[in-house]
């Protein structure tokens, strides 16, 4: 039992061995209750588990009897309300028993904090929704129509100072100025959901769904097709990533990323949703199009978004190069290229959509 998420994957897949059938979205609320108990004793564990993955009566019996042959007698503690030690204890084959501490959720989380995304099991990445909810996404600011007071703007409100003269006998003592209000630029992120980046599309749907900040994004997945998502995550992650995998049937199938942006393009984008926005291409790359139309549809969202960041995990690989395909016809219209391809990556992710300004592109190796 390294971490919490290893054992929280093996305790489930030895629930289905004896015939439970423990989804991954049980699997996941068991690892998050996990991190939110923060279980140090037997029974806490053994409550997280039936709260979380028993979904019918006969299910307690089957998993009070797997956790005893995991815990020992830690089981009959619980029921009597017992006060157990800190340490658990774990039964081996031959009935000798072994004393490991519970670790800790912060331990497990520094271990998955550099794991490659494409390695967690849903449980283990059920475990970063807390750590998720801590980052913001912060886009650049733009200056809206609306206006505010301002001491020192450079424009006179006529109609605050005439306001302010009818106070004062019809003569202006103080000259109101006003500044343009400023507010986020619009995040759109699109995600590529082919076989190759299954394991990063769902971490990256995970961290839109949990992270939090000034700018809302509109989303979108993408692999044979263009399915818009903004509406779905706006709820239980679980529950989201349920209805993500209904709303987009083409789920780990192939990848066809131009024909994708002009879909959305003639869509949505021409028509305001790109306009001044950060544009996010969560993918690797991998285009069965021609690359030449992948290079035609950027180049028309260039001139529409005030940014554009692609987030490609295998660009975090030694000696990456785009040299050929679908990413060495993006790079030239890229503001931005990160890998996001962990947890300890997100940081560089989120900075590359915060930045303000023009930016030199990309150099490709």
């Amino acid at each position: 039992m390294a971490d919490l998420a290893d054992f929280a994957a093996r305790f489930c897949a030895l629930l289905r061995a004896q015939g439970i059938p423990v989804g991954a979205d049980r699997a996941a609320r068991f690892a998050e209750s996990i991190v939110v108990v923060s279980p140090r004793r037997p029974e806490e564990l053994y409550w997280c588990a039936v709260a979380t993955l028993a979904a019918a009566p006969g299910d307690v019996e089957v998993l009070g009897r797997v956790f005893e042959s995991v815990f020992g007698d830690a089981i009959h503690a619980a029921f009597r309300g017992e006060p157990a030690s800190g340490a658990l204890s774990t039964s081996s084959g031959t009935g000798t028993g072994r004393v490991r501490e519970l670790p800790t959720a912060g331990s497990a989380l520094e271990v998955l904090a550099t794991r490659d995304f494409g390695e967690l099991e849903p449980g283990e990445l059920a475990l970063l929704r807390e750590v998720m909810r801590r980052f913001r996404f912060a886009t650049p600011l733009r200056r809206s129509r609306r206006k505010r007071v301002a001491a020192g703007g450079r424009r006179v409100d006529m109609r605050e100072t005439l306001r302010q003269a009818r106070r004062s006998g019809g003569e202006p003592v103080t000259l109101r100025r006003w500044a343009p209000r400023e507010k986020p630029r619009k995040l759109v992120v699109l995600c590529d959901i082919s076989g190759s980046m299954e394991a990063y599309a769902r971490a990256m749907l995970q961290l839109l769904m949990c992270a939090n900040g000034g700018a809302s994004a509109e989303v979108f997945t993408f692999a044979t097709r263009l399915t818009r998502l903004s509406r779905t995550l706006a709820v239980d992650p679980v529950e989201a990533m349920r209805r993500a995998g209904e709303r987009a049937p083409d789920w780990s199938g192939g990848t066809r990323i131009g024909a994708a942006l002009r879909e959305f393009l003639d869509d949505y984008g021409a028509r305001g949703m790109a306009r001044g926005a950060v544009v996010v291409i969560v993918s690797d790359g991998w285009e069965t199009g021609p690359p030449e139309e992948l290079a035609r549809q950027l180049a028309r969202l260039s001139l529409l978004a005030h940014r554009i960041v692609w987030a490609n995990p295998r660009t975090a690989r030694p000696g990456y190069r785009p040299l050929a395909g679908g990413m060495a016809a993006a790079w030239p219209y890229c503001d931005a290229v990160v890998s996001a391809h962990r947890l300890d990556a997100l940081d560089e992710f989120l900075a590359a959509i915060g930045q303000s300004g023009l930016s030199p592109r990309p150099v490709a190796g």
